[in-house]
């Protein structure tokens, strides 16, 4: 066997912000002083390596000498950690507000995942998304004007479309916060959420946009350019914390996955 040096392309600050909520954790379940494998700031550097390498457990826990199954056991403590300090949505919204924010915006994408749930609705796999074509989880993401995560969803199956998502998780924080000033920009897939939520109008069924009045085509093109800048956030997730691409975990775990992905993205300076 041959080993090599290797360096993780993850912020100092990063690290240690994790490696301190790890040793916080450990001194509240009690464990005793040198009884773990590793240390906090090694297996900070295992859940980061998963997180943003999407790297087998197996290999990170031969990498770090420990067995498999603690490498699964510290991963899953690792995201429920970060998990816990994922922003409450009512209070990312009031910062919004008193930041001044114009608006935020909502979108939902697809977490693809490669285990298939047992849950089943008519004989149909619950986390199977016919739109995508793939296994996954539906997750709701709200962005600041230039794109800028700043809350995640819990996860619901992938079968669930983006409107019924939204309905469970995020869209009477949004009325509220409507109706303090704060409206919300969606895509069509969200069309019949309700009042201050704006979305494009739907072309008539078998029509081209020009068959639209002009005074409805011109907010619609408005709407699409300033919240194109949305898509940003996931993406952005994604691209940074490659283990968003393909989770290789339980779908249940696609939440709390992708919420720790967040505090660790606004961490990241």
């Amino acid at each position: 066997m041959v080993t090599y040096v290797a360096t993780l392309d993850v912020p100092r600050q990063v690290v240690d912000y994790l490696a301190r909520l790890l040793a916080a954790h450990r001194r509240l379940i009690g464990t005793p002083r040198g009884s773990r494998a590793l240390g906090p700031f090694r297996q900070a550097v295992l859940v980061l390596r998963w997180f943003r390498e999407r790297g087998c457990v197996h290999c990170l826990a031969r990498d770090a000498g420990i067995s498999q199954a603690t490498g699964y056991r510290y991963l899953h403590e690792g995201i429920d950690v970060l998990a816990d300090q994922a922003p409450d949505l009512h209070d990312v919204l009031t910062r919004c507000q008193q930041e001044g924010m114009t608006h935020v915006i909502l979108d939902g994408t697809l977490i693809e995942s490669d285990r298939v749930s047992r849950e089943r609705e008519n004989g149909n796999d619950l986390w199977f998304s016919q739109k995508h074509k793939a296994f996954g989880g539906n997750a709701q993401f709200l962005s600041a004007p230039d794109g800028t995560p700043l809350w995640v969803s819990e996860v619901e199956p992938g079968s669930t479309p983006d409107i019924t998502a939204a309905r469970i998780h995020v869209l009477p924080a949004l009325y509220k916060a409507a109706a303090q000033g704060l409206p919300t920009l969606a895509d069509k897939g969200y069309i019949g959420a309700g009042i201050g939520i704006r979305v494009p109008v739907r072309r008539p069924k078998g029509r081209s946009e020009q068959a639209l009045h002009i005074d409805i085509r011109m907010p619609n093109a408005l709407i699409r350019y300033v919240r194109a800048l949305g898509e940003r956030a996931a993406a952005e997730l994604k691209e940074r914390w490659r283990a968003l691409k393909r989770i290789t975990l339980s779908p249940c775990r696609i939440g709390d996955i992708t919420r720790s992905a967040l505090v660790l993205n606004q961490r990241w300076k």
